[in-house]
């Protein structure tokens, strides 16, 4: 079961758009960005240009196949960029210096899965995540799914996304959440803050994510500020930085398709350091783009692959991806909770150019911020039972499983223990309707 809306009618685009800021923010930070697409015109994939991502083994291979002018200046150019069993390879002075063309050679030469690109994630998309820009609610209206009863003592959730908006003070279920800062540009002339796009989206997610766990401690990094890009290299390596903090849970809300659907070959290097942190869960976003194809890393088995329910609760919200590497579902459409205080410019259709003033509260939707209301589910069991966090996944997904929509998947919903307890008493949300009815 689909819930369908008028939102995806303008998918290309909107995509056209979105490309556009990637490429033009990239480009002013000095990555160059290019766009892969598929015979119908939508898109392949986002990668960075000028560098491949290669299996450590295979780096001379790769280097006898694409050719070099100066064998130390290619070094010099890849600048031993390196995470565990993985180099980021630079094409400078190479033969085949073009991405696209040096990784079919190397395809023909060793077989695929040797070499990829440096793939470039997003928060956003159709279209990578959230599925909508985000539409103004009163300043003092309520988050929506509410603030659940006390829970995620102890519980550490770990938002690498675009960071935490000085206005989150103000919302008392963000009250001890802590991150890098997302930055507003100064006020103009006459004293109007413009919102950039994507800016109050990691505000966003701690918000849905501290509804659920109140309790829990949240810390929001700023990685994602060019245009709500990383590339995957990127990610991994500030990863791999977050498993030595000594968190329980990473609630990823960006993601990416790749070339050929491979998996992101730099988490090959996180695997390897994330099998030795037991205590450690990754639960990523599904994405926005309403088809069966794996968005990464949500669609590897080691992580808790999110999508989103309508608004309704009784199918799958229309933008939502599925299949079976989507381990369940949560509301994701039209949910309200803390965003920026000032005027935002719509960029893409059907709004584009509007202004509208933002009071400190939006609703928006998208499997971005599905993926933060099940963290906090997890949070919330977990300091309830005393479960690690793969523990207490494992029973939330047994309990979406049982009572899985048909036609969508397995579903949780606000207040849903995975002990067959859905009080409505226990938060200010939707009323916690049963599920699918």
């Amino acid at each position: 079961m689909v819930s369908r809306g008028s939102e995806g009618d303008d998918q290309p685009a909107r995509l056209d758009v979105q490309l556009e800021l990637i490429a033009t923010a990239c480009g002013k930070k000095g990555t160059d960005i290019g766009v892969a697409r598929l015979p119908d015109g939508s898109l392949d994939f986002i990668y960075q240009r000028g560098v491949i991502l290669v299996l450590n083994g295979y780096v001379d291979q790769v280097r006898a196949i694409v050719g070099v002018a100066d064998r130390e200046e290619a070094e010099r150019a890849t600048h031993a960029r390196s995470i565990e069993g993985i180099t980021l390879y630079s094409l400078a002075g190479a033969r085949i210096s073009d991405t696209l063309e040096a990784l079919a050679a190397i395809d023909r030469e060793l077989g695929p899965g040797i070499a990829t690109p440096n793939h470039i994630l997003s928060i956003t998309p159709v279209l990578p995540c959230p599925a909508t820009e985000p539409e103004p609610v009163s300043g003092d209206a309520p988050p929506d799914p509410g603030v659940c009863e006390a829970s995620g003592y102890g519980v550490s959730v770990y938002v690498p996304d675009t960071g935490l908006l000085d206005s989150a003070a103000a919302h008392p279920w963000l009250t001890g959440v802590t991150g890098e800062v997302d930055a507003l540009q100064p006020p103009d002339d006459a004293g109007v803050v413009m919102i950039p796009q994507y800016a109050g989206h990691g505000t966003f997610v701690a918000g849905v994510a501290r509804c659920m766990a109140p309790a829990a401690t949240v810390y929001v990094t700023s990685d994602f500020t060019t245009a709500g890009t990383l590339s995957e290299f990127e990610l991994v390596l500030r990863l791999n930085q977050a498993l030595g903090l000594g968190v329980n849970i990473i609630s990823l809300s960006a993601g990416c398709t790749t070339r050929h659907n491979r998996p992101l070959l730099s988490f090959t290097s996180f695997w390897n350091s994330y099998r030795n942190y037991k205590g450690v869960l990754l639960v990523a976003a599904a994405g926005n783009n309403s088809t069966s194809r794996p968005f990464w890393p949500a669609a590897f088995p080691q992580v808790v692959g999110v999508g989103a329910l309508s608004a309704n609760t009784r199918g799958r919200a229309y933008f939502s991806d599925y299949g079976p590497w989507v381990d369940v579902y949560a509301p994701g459409q039209d949910l309200v909770n803390a965003y920026a205080v000032g005027t935002y410019k719509y960029r893409e259709p059907p709004h584009r150019g509007i202004e509208r003033a933002f009071c400190g509260m939006a609703r928006w939707s998208g499997t971005s911020f599905a993926t933060p209301l099940v963290s906090g589910l997890i949070a919330a069991r977990m300091s309830r039972t005393g479960e690690g966090a793969r523990a207490a996944a494992d029973a939330l997904l047994a309990a979406a499983r049982a009572q899985r929509i048909p036609g969508v998947g397995p579903a949780l919903l606000p207040c849903d223990g995975g002990d067959g307890d859905r009080e409505p008493v226990l938060c200010g949300c939707r009323g916690c309707p049963p599920i699918g009815r």
